[in-house]
C-alpha cells in the first residue's frame, strides 16, 4: 500500500477522533445520563463518569498523535507498531462490543438516533481498518 494514502488515512482519522471526542460531550446530555445514573450507588456513578473520561481522553489522544505524527506512526519502528496495532484492536473491539453486547432494547428511537449511531460506528469501523492498514504496513505485510 502507499505510504502517502496511508498518511492521509491517519491524518483524516485523527481529525475524525477530534470531531468524535468533541462531539461526544453531548451524547450524556442527549442520552440523559444524569437522570438515568441517578438510581445508582454513588461510587458506581463516579467510576461511570471516570471511565467515561478516560475514553474521552483516550479518544482525543489519538487524534493529536494522528494528526501530529502520521509520518511517525508509519516508519516501521517498534513503537509505531505497537501504537497502530493498539488503536486498531481498542476500535475492533468497540465495533464487536456495538453489536455482540450491547443490549438496545431502551436505546433511544427515531432517525436522530439511528443517524447518530450509523455515523459512530461507521467512524468505529474506518478507524479500525485504517490503523490495521497501517499495522500491516509497518510489518511490511503490505
Amino acid at each position: 500500500m502507499n505510504k502517502n494514502v496511508l498518511e492521509f488515512l491517519i491524518y483524516w482519522s485523527g481529525i475524525g477522533h477530534i470531531v468524535l471526542s468533541l462531539a461526544s460531550l453531548a451524547i450524556p446530555k442527549f442520552l440523559k445520563w444524569k437522570e438515568e445514573l441517578a438510581p445508582l450507588q454513588k461510587l458506581l456513578r463516579q467510576m461511570f463518569w471516570t471511565y467515561a473520561g478516560y475514553i474521552l481522553v483516550i479518544n482525543f489522544c489519538f487524534g493529536l498523535v494522528s494528526v501530529f505524527g502520521a509520518v511517525e506512526l508509519l516508519n516501521t519502528s517498534f513503537l509505531a507498531k505497537c501504537v497502530t496495532f493498539f488503536i486498531a484492536i481498542y476500535w475492533l473491539a468497540r465495533v464487536l462490543i456495538q453489536f455482540l453486547y450491547f443490549d438496545k432494547t431502551n436505546a433511544p428511537k427515531g432517525w436522530f438516533f439511528t443517524l447518530g449511531e450509523i455515523g459512530l460506528v461507521g467512524l468505529f469501523v474506518i478507524f479500525t481498518v485504517v490503523y490495521a492498514l497501517a499495522f500491516l504496513y509497518n510489518c511490511s505485510w503490505i
